[in-house]
């Protein structure tokens, strides 16, 4: 599927889905649908394919959860990146390096160990390890305020723009159609809450299915056909340092769980990265290195090589965070046939495969392999919040 081609075809009068959103979750769908035979699908991008938070250059592959769907979900997908190249021909540098979760506040262990616990059961083989195996596993981690760490060798990263094309050039053998830089404009229903349309700034195409896939800009797009998605949109940076010598040895993606510090190999060097608890909601997309300082000072206490550093570039893309920190997956019940794949919180590249898979189940009215009902995006009208526990 060439990008060039797919902006200069004109939209199809009708198709029998819609899905918006070219990122990874819609390029997932697309795939999955083709795959079970539904190749009548039009995927709609306000940009370029994986141009929003799917730009990321290494996206985080894990499935150390605390909720029992993200662990299957995370699972699962790990599973079919590790086939992704050899089904669809896509170079996505995978590399199982595992995730190093390090733990300097006692009150984490305890909650560690129940989701390691939990991991365990569902197949997954993460363990709690002691700061000195920490160090051991890698070779930046120091300090005494290290009291243990959880650890999964299956975990690891890759790149998500490499793995949304690869889905998309196998949906498009099988006849999906893209078309970037078309912004959805409006989704217009009939008196009975059906769709009938989606309306774009290149035209109209009929349908009466929308699979909305759109990230940080989902609420937006729910609202147009009158179903609430609670999204919100929230700025995250990262750096990349020079190429470094002598070449930083092979590290898991190791995560300082106190601050959410975070580093991993990237090439000759090392990306960093951390949130900043102060951040506020918004669609801000510039870069600033005053994050750095923060992040800095979390190094100081268990990582001090990473200070220091010398930074090469820099990059701050979008989470699409939801109440608790766990994804909208579903069907709307308000809304006749727009389902919803969205708010993951930092998680939808791990977890984009196997919520292909779900969404799929969900169009064709079939069992999904595993229970979404919890991820609901009606669940906050009558449940306490179930938070997810391991978020970055």
């Amino acid at each position: 599927m060439q990008a060039e081609a797919a902006g200069r075809t004109g939209l199809p009068e009708s198709a029998e889905v819609v899905v918006v959103g070219g990122g990874i979750m819609g390029a997932a769908i697309a795939h999955h649908l083709a795959e079970a035979g539904v190749t009548n699908v039009v995927v709609l991008e306000r940009g370029r394919v994986a141009s929003g938070s799917s730009g990321k250059p290494i996206g985080g592959l894990r499935a150390q959860f605390s909720d029992p769907v993200n662990i299957a979900l995370g699972a699962r997908s790990l599973e079919a990146y590790a086939r992704l190249g050899e089904a669809t021909g896509a170079d996505i540098a995978m590399e199982r390096v595992g995730y190093l979760f390090l733990l300097r506040d006692p009150g984490h262990i305890p909650s560690f160990e129940r989701n390691v616990a939990v991991q365990n059961e569902l197949g997954v083989p993460s363990r709690m390890v002691s700061a000195a195996e920490a160090e051991r596993l890698c070779p930046y981690v120091r300090g005494e305020g290290v009291l243990g760490a959880a650890f999964s060798p299956d975990d690891g990263h890759a790149r998500p723009a490499e793995a949304a094309w690869g889905f998309l050039n196998t949906a498009a053998r099988r006849g999906v159609r893209l078309f970037e830089d078309t912004a959805v404009v409006d989704i217009t229903t009939t008196a009975t809450g059906d769709i009938r349309q989606v309306v774009t700034d290149r035209g109209a195409v009929r349908t009466d299915t929308v699979i909305v896939a759109a990230g940080a800009w989902s609420k937006a797009v729910g609202a147009m056909a009158g179903a609430e998605l609670p999204v919100e949109p929230l700025r995250r940076q990262i750096a990349i340092t020079r190429p470094l010598s002598p070449r930083p040895p092979r590290v898991p993606f190791t995560i300082d769980f106190a601050t959410s510090m975070y580093f991993h190999n990237h090439d000759d060097g090392l990306m960093l990265g951390m949130s900043d608890p102060d951040q506020e909601y918004g669609f801000h997309t510039d870069y600033s290195d005053e994050w750095l300082a923060g992040f800095e000072d979390a190094a100081r206490a268990c990582a001090p090589g990473l200070v220091g550093l010398p930074i090469e570039r820099g990059w701050a893309g979008l989470y699409e965070m939801t109440p608790d920190c766990n994804a909208l997956i579903g069907e709307s019940r308000s809304v006749g046939r727009l389902l919803y794949a969205t708010g993951f919180s930092g998680h939808g590249f791990l977890q984009a495969p196997a919520v292909g898979e779900v969404v799929r189940a969900l169009y064709l009215g079939q069992e999904p392999f595993v229970d979404v009902a919890a991820m609901s995006a009606d669940r906050f009208d009558d449940s306490p919040l179930r938070r997810e526990f391991n978020v970055v």
